[in-house]
């Protein structure tokens, strides 16, 4: 098997390292590989291709130490045709939350997604998609 070298902060590998012990995997990078298999597969379902959808994505800063909410704004503006509304509140001391709903296809909305992502200092970045076309019965 290949080796891979990957920076991360301290805290977020001794997060890794207890949770690989607590739900007994043999490693940090069995961990990371079911991890990242995970990741790459959010955006393969073939339900959702060639369908309009729904997207909520939910990112958690500090604005204290992070430059997110600039690079948020950047996307806000890079992808106005598929933001159709975004909200920013301030939570806890030193905290900001920033939700986007998209309304667009599973491609455009998983490059919104890994923009997001990608951006440094993020805390938590969530998010969900629905089928803007489920007919309730």
């Amino acid at each position: 098997m290949t080796v891979a070298s990957v920076s991360m902060p301290e805290e977020l590998l001794d997060r890794i390292d207890e949770f690989a012990d607590e739900h007994g995997y043999t490693g940090r990078s069995e961990v990371l590989r079911e991890a990242a298999r995970n990741l790459m597969g959010e955006f393969e379902d073939k339900k959702l291709e060639d369908r309009d959808l729904l997207g909520i994505v939910t990112v958690l800063f500090d604005y204290e130490t992070s430059n997110a909410e600039e690079r948020m704004m950047q996307l806000r503006h890079e992808y106005d045709r598929l933001v159709v509304s975004n909200f920013h509140s301030h939570v806890g001391d030193h905290q900001c939350m920033e939700l986007f709903i998209l309304e667009g296809g599973l491609d455009d909305i998983s490059t919104f997604v890994g923009k997001v992502r990608a951006t440094q200092r993020t805390t938590t970045v969530d998010y969900s998609v629905t089928p803007m076309d489920v007919k309730v019965t």
